[in-house]
């Protein structure tokens, strides 16, 4: 039981449907409303800034939707992605537990976002969308749009927010190498960016402000759509195809896991992983923990509403319900820019309100931590983002250890550290703060939610 499990299943296995846990939740998700009017969307009132493809994806109770050939055929360069035994962990720990990670950074991007790039890419050309707009925090779904763009012929631009702009040059450099353009976010390309730098001309900026820019010369441009990389539920459903080839490969390793285990920012690559095991526990089979960990400073599964509110800072997106923290909130500079979101997936949210998940907040520090002894274990430097998940994991194989218990660990790898190494730099000086965010703030910013009937 329990062997490793590398690239156990070719290129064949890749899954040929994304899977759509929506089929089979207990109770359908809340709909998108207008922000203008308050009432559910229809497709029309999306088709400004996104194509009708996605635009159905979104809407759909299908469980299964079928991935074009031509995606399928790009996922070959590096899918199936490994799930990899973390042997040298366990022992490291002196656990009974057994350790499991899916291994998302050996896409071309370095990350998973690849997963949904690549598809919103396709989909957009066949449209005859010219160019796409979109922001990034650290810079991996960017980067992985800027890759998408390149393979099929569009034209990229991407708003990435501040703090990881002046933290991170090396992924501007790779989004440039590519073909995309990289702009500090909030900027003075847009009207929402520079109602922000009129109020805060020295803020970090935050994703809900990048959105905004982003939608912003989407709607005002025919030939250019929007491009999301996480929270809306047709990004999720382009990432289940890793939990689909984890479900496989534990299968090969005779084997299955209690305990499933991501970051969560917007809900991606958590959503993943963790999806088709929550769907197979829907439909009657074993049941798993599932534990979403985010970051303290930005904490929006452990101390967000489950309300109705904007995706964005200012307010050109429809509003959705979700755990939020307000749209109005700008979370403090931390080296794991992908988690400084203010709201999280409507369908993550959903599913931790059922009493599906669990989620956990974590401060900077100890992720860190957790990440080194990680990669002086295993080999592989983690992304700021994933550290979050690997502390979870390393507490749970502490507690399997001080329980006598042997339970099955898996968690999503989102991506590599390669250019998150500054933050590594600032962690061995000791210049790394656990910055608390500003409460005063953040009630203020759920006190400005918008006053949606019950």
């Amino acid at each position: 039981m329990g062997g490793t499990v590398k690239y156990l299943l070719d290129e064949t296995k890749i899954p040929r449907d994304w899977y759509n846990i929506v089929a089979d939740l207990p109770q359908p998700p809340p709909p998108a409303l207008h922000p203008g009017t308050l009432q559910p969307l229809g497709p029309d009132d999306l088709a400004p800034i996104f194509p009708m493809e996605l635009i159905l994806q979104e809407v759909s109770a299908e469980r299964t939707i079928a991935i074009p050939e031509p995606v399928r055929e790009i996922y070959r360069q590096w899918r199936p992605s490994p799930l990899i035994r973390a042997r040298r962990l366990e022992a490291a720990l002196d656990t009974p537990a057994r350790i499991y990670f899916k291994y998302e950074g050996v896409s071309a991007a370095g990350s998973h976002k690849l997963n949904t790039a690549i598809a919103q890419a396709f989909y957009n050309k066949q449209a005859g969308i010219k160019r796409l707009s979109t922001e990034t925090g650290a810079g991996q779904w960017g980067s992985s749009l800027a890759y998408a763009g390149a393979m099929f012929g569009l034209e990229v631009r991407v708003f990435m927010v501040r703090a990881s702009y002046n933290q991170k040059p090396y992924r501007k450099a790779m989004m440039e190498t590519w073909g995309a353009t990289c702009v500090a976010s909030p900027s003075n390309e847009t009207a929402s960016g520079r109602a922000v730098l009129a109020e805060h001309p020295d803020t970090n900026g935050s994703l809900g402000i990048a959105i905004s820019e982003a939608v912003e010369i989407a709607a005002q441009n025919a030939d250019t759509n929007y491009a999301l990389g996480s929270v809306l539920n047709h990004v999720l459903l382009h990432q289940t195809i890793i939990g689909q080839e984890a479900i496989l490969q534990f299968e090969l390793a005779d084997d299955y896991p209690d305990i499933v285990i991501g970051c969560t920012g917007g809900g991606s690559n958590f959503a993943g992983l963790v999806f088709p095991f929550l769907g197979a526990q829907l439909r009657g089979g074993r049941k798993v923990r599932a534990i979403a960990c985010e970051p303290a400073a930005c904490p929006t599964l452990t101390r967000g509403q489950f309300a109705y509110d904007f995706g964005d800072t200012g307010h050109l997106t429809p509003l959705v319900k979700m755990h939020t923290l307000g749209s109005a909130f700008i979370p403090p500079g931390f080296h794991a820019g992908g988690l400084r979101y203010h709201g999280m997936a409507p369908l993550v949210s959903l599913v931790q309100e059922l009493g599906l998940i669990e989620s956990r907040a974590f401060n900077q520090t100890p992720c860190f931590e957790a990440g080194v002894q990680f990669a002086r274990s295993e080999g592989i430097v983690p992304a700021p983002e994933a550290n979050h998940a690997i502390r979870a994991v390393i507490d749970e194989a502490l507690r399997c250890k001080a329980e006598g218990t042997a339970r099955t660990i898996a968690f999503n790898l989102s991506g590599h550290g390669h250019f998150d190494m500054q933050a590594y730099l600032d962690y061995f000086a000791g210049k790394l703060e656990d910055r608390g965010y500003d409460d005063a703030a953040l009630q203020a910013a759920l006190a400005d939610l918008p006053k949606v009937a019950a």
